[in-house]
């Protein structure tokens, strides 16, 4: 056996072992920079698409699920109320009218309308505006907690009707109580939102993102009880509105 051509079978045969195990090494080290690359770019890949944003808001990284339990209106509640005729569908949904109608002007509107809150409504300071219908006539109010919107909430709901005087003449309310909070869960951050949208091709060439913020939408809705997520709400070209659950990532359909 020529001991000399054997060693140098091996000695090669090692090298290419190495040269093979190094191009992997690389290899695999160009892609994970890649991967960084590409997750650290989103903001690079909306500004040539052209999608344009509000400035971000800065969030916690956690957030927690929350539950409650619808309000059941009772006499001593009902009682409180002045100028009123009140009708309770089920011991949870409290209609009322008024019997004089309330003026109510675009003067100073958010000014009279918390001030309406505050005297006439139970747990007014529980709500926020959220939209006036105007073919309706109908102003439209979320309750919130720690100054984050229940979005498009059955059992957190104000909704203020209108004559065509621009007066009050009644109103309908729903209101979560016994708020309970969960152990914290990471959160997604606003660009991440952003990036669920993008990616499923919700955001188009040319979007603006006009608002973003952080509230909480209903996952379950039972009769008496109702189970919410942190979500972001992000409004897209000043009239098309998404929301993203913070927690799981998934775009929530909306529920009208």
């Amino acid at each position: 056996m020529d001991w000399s051509k054997t060693k140098t079978i091996f000695i090669v045969t090692f090298l290419i072992l190495d040269l093979v195990l190094i191009y992997q090494f690389i290899e695999k080290r160009s892609l994970s920079q890649l991967d960084l690359i590409r997750e650290a770019s989103i903001e690079e890949q909306l500004e040539t698409e052209e999608i344009t944003y509000v400035e971000l808001p800065k969030q916690p990284v956690e957030g927690t699920y929350i539950s409650g339990k619808s309000k059941i209106f009772l006499s001593e509640d009902i009682n409180r109320l002045k100028n009123q005729e009140i009708i309770l569908e089920d011991p949870t949904i409290l209609r009322a009218t008024f019997t004089e109608p309330i003026k109510f002007t675009d003067t100073n509107f958010s000014s009279k309308l918390n001030q309406f809150l505050k005297d006439q409504i139970i747990s007014g300071e529980s709500y926020v505006f959220w939209d006036y219908n105007e073919d309706t006539k109908t102003i439209i109010l979320f309750q919130q907690y720690n100054n984050d919107v229940f979005y498009n909430n059955p059992r957190g709901l104000l909704a203020i009707y209108l004559n065509d005087n621009n007066e009050i003449v009644s109103y309908m309310q729903t209101l979560l109580m016994e708020i309970e909070e969960y152990d914290n869960e990471e959160i997604l951050s606003a660009i991440q939102s952003l990036e669920y949208l993008y990616r499923t091709d919700y955001l188009k060439y040319g979007s603006k993102v006009t608002k973003i913020e952080l509230g909480y939408y209903p996952l379950v809705n039972l009769s008496q009880s109702q189970f919410l997520t942190p979500t972001w709400h992000i409004v897209v070209d000043d009239k098309t509105d998404y929301y993203v659950n913070a927690i799981e990532g998934q775009i929530i359909e909306i529920q009208e």
